[in-house]
């Protein structure tokens, strides 16, 4: 069932089975947890999901761009039945677990570069990115770590002190793990340094090596910089041609490792297996999360081989690598690479783009349409000549889109992501467009 929804079935959002689900949650789940929107789901398939209602919807959020196979893709289901049937678990940290291997050895031929990679996997990309940070920090005996403005890493502890997107997801919880810097990621829609590409020369990686390293931070303590090839949560933000390069090339100058947070953007989310393959660049680790096994909870840390060098016992999961998992990693590979869901992604998502860029000559609201295959961003403003966010038009949009029967979800603090499963067709992008439209015009009147 890869199909369109019925807008008409749409009847009422929350309906009355939504509504109890969602009164039990506030009684049994921590409230730490963010709500988008009253979707108490029963089901899901392709690019459809139902509510326990019965309304249905057309998905542009997969999880959190974790779906990119679609829902209970038939191949991967039958991978989960099946391996469930022989091995549930075993702990690959102790034992050795052919299932572990196979996916590492196919992770680290796919990982970018021809050097040889070796590969932890995990439960999550918080995970993933815990893992990295310790290994950096073992193999170059350094202890300080740069980061970027904008940044999303995780919740975890070492994770979150690298997230640098919202303050809301460090309150309460300092001291946080020492010695990480966060400076400005390439953000052309809103230069930190108020200045224009290309004429700006890069000017905010310049400031890393012309100012952080002369007055803040000596790059030779410097053991990483963790870098998300386009940013996440910090609102989908793609960097222009040359920064990523030149932030390899940096890296090199001094010996830091560049450690690519692929979590969200890879997996084929771009148009590549990995955004990072836009800029012809080769991270020393890269994390991947998410969308690695459709839905099942698997991560994996990828390092070059020279680099993962710690001992026995150095780090580990019981977890990590479940064989359930792992083949569903392998299955979600398969139908990737089998059948073109990164041609897929390219040719769709550009169609959305033209579809949003169109739109954002009539919309008042919309400042910046950016993003590189189905990982799209909606930047939502006041008014485009001072782009003064608007900060609560992004909730509202994605609210309104909810109600209309297309599920999407907000990024940064006023932009709106399309992330869709990668088999998305054309006449489902253009329903997807559609709803964004009308959607995005109730609340421009509302806001006259």
């Amino acid at each position: 069932m890869n199909i369109a929804p019925i807008p008409q079935l749409i009847t009422s959002v929350p309906g009355p089975q939504a509504q109890a689900t969602v009164r039990r949650s506030e009684e049994a789940v921590t409230p730490s947890l963010p709500r988008a929107y009253p979707l108490a789901v029963k089901r899901a398939r392709g690019v459809e999901v139902e509510d326990v209602d019965g309304n249905r919807y057309l998905d542009c959020a997969a999880g959190i761009a974790v779906c990119s196979t679609g829902h209970c893709h038939p191949r991967v289901v039958r991978a989960i039945q099946e391996q469930a049937s022989r091995l549930i678990h075993i702990c690959g940290a102790d034992f050795y677990d052919p299932m572990y291997i196979e996916l590492a050895e196919r992770l680290g031929k796919l990982a970018p570069g021809n050097t040889p990679k070796k590969v932890f996997l995990g439960n999550s990309g918080a995970e993933a990115v815990e893992a990295a940070l310790k290994l950096a920090r073992y193999h170059t005996g350094r202890s300080h770590i740069l980061a970027f403005l904008g940044a999303f890493h995780g919740r975890t502890m070492g994770a979150v002190s690298l997230t640098a997107s919202s303050v809301k997801y460090q309150r309460g919880f300092r001291p946080l793990v020492p010695g990480i810097t966060h400076v400005p990621y390439a953000y052309c829609y809103r230069c930190y340094y108020h200045l224009t590409y290309p004429r700006c020369e890069l000017a905010c990686l310049r400031a890393i090596e012309e100012v952080w390293f002369v007055r803040a931070i000596a790059p030779e303590e410097v053991a990483a910089i963790f870098v998300e090839p386009v940013q996440g949560e910090g609102g989908y933000v793609v960097p222009p041609p040359g920064w990523l390069s030149g932030l390899r090339a940096l890296c090199d100058r001094y010996g830091i490792l560049l450690v690519a947070d692929e979590v969200q953007s890879g997996m084929g989310r771009t148009g590549k297996m990995w955004a990072i393959e836009h800029w012809g660049v080769e991270p020393d680790i890269l994390c991947v999360g998410k969308a690695l096994a459709s839905g099942m909870p698997v991560s994996a840390m990828i390092a070059r081989a020279e680099i993962m060098n710690w001992p026995a016992g150095a780090h580990g999961s019981t977890f990590g690598g479940n064989p359930v998992c792992c083949a569903a990693a392998q299955a979600t590979l398969d139908v990737i690479e089998e059948e073109g869901l990164l041609d897929n992604a390219n040719r769709i998502g550009q169609r959305i783009m033209t579809g949003l860029r169109d739109l954002a000559q009539e919309s008042r609201l919309i400042g910046d349409v950016r993003g590189l295959g189905l990982m799209i961003g909606v930047e939502l403003v006041q008014d485009k000549e001072s782009k003064r966010p608007a900060t609560q038009a992004a909730d509202l949009v994605v609210k309104e889109c909810f109600k209309r029967g297309l599920l999407l979800l907000p990024c940064g603090p006023n932009s709106v992501r399309f992330s869709p499963p990668l088999i998305l067709t054309e006449s489902q992008a253009d329903l997807a467009v559609e709803i964004f439209a009308d959607a995005l015009a109730e609340v421009e009147s509302a806001a006259l």
